[in-house]
């Protein structure tokens, strides 16, 4: 049997990155189709840690309240992270990605939950949207576009059902040996770490009682100078029974070849009971497109860059690919962005990825294995605990200088020789290429209260008319926010600013005095 219908936007691949960009554009009325190859949700607890940005999103994406509903992790216990050296449990720890110490530039805190808890939510969120159609247990086997759209076939697994979506515009969020990708014909670059992992899932309330000294930390990475920098990892599924741990293990290591319990215990620096639910594996290698898109066809998430979970870049970074795009979309298929607001979610998402990879994921592998060759506390304990006490201040400013921003962006009015990264640094200033920080409007609300679907123009004593006429003439969507420049307000240090429907800002007078014309045309790409 076969089915055959008409979308605006089909999304291959139903995970998260997919799911968020079916609820960004089914918000926004646009009509999709999401094809998903599993019909049920995968139980391992990846992809936990999700950011203040992120949570931004479920915020517009109507979910904030049930994601955190939905953790497994009491609230008052908190989600901070710990690094030890040698063993889980040595004498030697520091504080790690403490990203409540930025809290303040983002409107909604960070938290902390199993990805397939996550996935339940967007799941039940899309299907309050009557505009999108998500159908389960469809691999897709065939893409192909044209002068006048896309066309995706896929089939269930028996072959005996299969469906024939026929949509303006494709997007891959289908994972590492995307379809997608492959289809569009686009190249990724590879780096030279490459590793084979073993993700481990297990139960133990004698780990819980052994960390009970470190109330408030939920992940652990153990530096062992045997792995060279690469990390040995144990993470809270919950409070009190279930973990992960990721490891670094030999080329061949199998479920049946291995002592996996010997080698916890070895990490751990002690015995405890413990019960297996998962063994797998997983590369540990680095790679991004060369470009997110190719006419009709676009790719987001693990499908556009893949790196090992370190610090939780991972599906954040997907959920921003999701976030960036779905807007996009949709002021392209409604008639008021253009083409070059199309390849500007390239331009702007993949050199942030990049510099995701190479200056912090990376980055720190090098660091620490630098760390390890270079200082050993059998050898000269002085200037081991010297330099051990030196990374609680390396790994703050770390979380202080991650700040992805599109200063390079051609929809953008960066600085002059602006670059699009990942390292940056946070300010209340309103600033071209960056994300909003919020603050107070003087009727109580916060500025993000105020925010919507279509672009904001925000005028803090000063005259909107001009911005108002050139949206009205070219059909751009245009909110006009006005306050007064007191309080905490004259921060943004601009009186007059655009911010995008993703929160990030595109203009501000303070840094250029382009006309209202020229600012419109180039932030929607027209």
């Amino acid at each position: 049997m076969t089915e055959t219908m008409q979308t605006q936007v089909c999304i291959v691949g139903g995970g998260p990155v997919g799911m968020g960009m079916a609820i960004g554009l089914g918000q926004r009325g646009i009509n999709v189709v999401v094809l998903e190859r599993t019909e049920t949700l995968h139980q391992i607890p990846r992809g936990q840690n999700l950011t203040a940005r992120t949570m931004e999103h479920f915020h517009f994406w109507g979910a904030e309240k049930q994601i955190r509903a939905a953790r497994t992790v009491p609230a008052d216990w908190g989600m901070g992270g710990m690094t030890t050296y040698g063993t889980l449990l040595g004498k030697y720890r520091h504080d790690w990605m403490k990203r409540e110490l930025v809290g303040q530039y983002y409107y909604t805190g960070n938290e902390r939950l199993p990805q397939y808890q996550t996935e339940a939510v967007m799941r039940a969120r899309v299907a309050e949207l009557p505009s999108v159609k998500v159908i389960l247990g469809q691999r897709v086997e065939s893409i192909a576009q044209d002068d006048g759209g896309v066309t995706c076939v896929a089939s269930n697994r028996a072959g005996s059902q299969s469906v024939t979506v026929r949509a303006d515009y494709a997007v891959g969020s289908d994972g590492t040996r995307s379809v997608v990708r492959e289809a569009a014909g686009l190249t990724q670059t590879y780096n030279d770490h490459n590793r084979l992992m073993v993700l481990l899932v297990f139960k133990s309330i004698g780990l819980h009682e052994k960390l009970a000294a470190f109330p408030g930390k939920s992940f652990f990475n153990v530096l062992d100078p045997e792995n060279k920098g690469y990390w040995r990892f144990f993470g809270r599924v919950d409070l009190g029974t279930t973990w992960f741990f990721h490891c670094p293990v030999p080329l061949g290591t199998t479920k049946d070849n291995y002592d996996f319990k010997a080698l916890v215990f070895e990490c751990a620096g002690a015995e405890f009971d413990i019960e297996f639910q998962h063994i797998g594996f997983w590369d540990l290698r680095f790679s991004v497109a060369d470009n997110y898109r190719n006419k009709r066809l676009f790719i987001a998430g693990d499908a556009a860059h893949s790196h090992p979970p370190y610090g939780g870049y991972g599906v954040n970074a997907g959920l921003e690919d999701a976030a960036n795009l779905e807007w996009k979309l949709a002021a392209n298929l409604q008639g008021w962005g253009g083409d070059a607001l199309l390849d500007s979610y390239s331009a702007e998402r993949q050199p942030v990825f990049a510099s995701n990879a190479r200056d912090f994921i990376a980055k720190s592998i090098e660091v620490d294995r630098a760390f390890v060759e270079t200082y050993d506390p059998t050898l000269d304990l002085a200037a081991f605990e010297a330099n051990w006490a030196a990374r609680t201040s390396d790994a703050t400013t770390e979380v202080h200088s991650f700040e992805p921003h599109y200063e390079g962006s051609p929809a953008v009015f960066g600085p002059e020789g602006g670059v699009s990264s990942s390292v940056g640094n946070h300010a209340f200033l309103a600033r071209a290429g960056h994300h909003l920080t919020p603050t107070m409007l003087s009727d109580g609300r916060n500025i993000f209260e105020a925010l919507g679907e279509n672009f904001t123009l925000v005028a803090l004593d000063a005259d909107a008319s001009q911005f108002a006429a050139a949206a009205a003439e070219l059909g751009i969507k245009l909110d006009v926010l006005r306050d007064d420049f007191g309080g905490d307000r004259a921060k943004y240090g601009s009186g007059l600013f655009l911010v995008r429907p993703d929160q990030y800002v595109a203009w501000a007078s303070r840094e250029s005095d382009a006309s209202a014309e020229t600012v419109l045309r180039r932030a929607a790409g027209l």
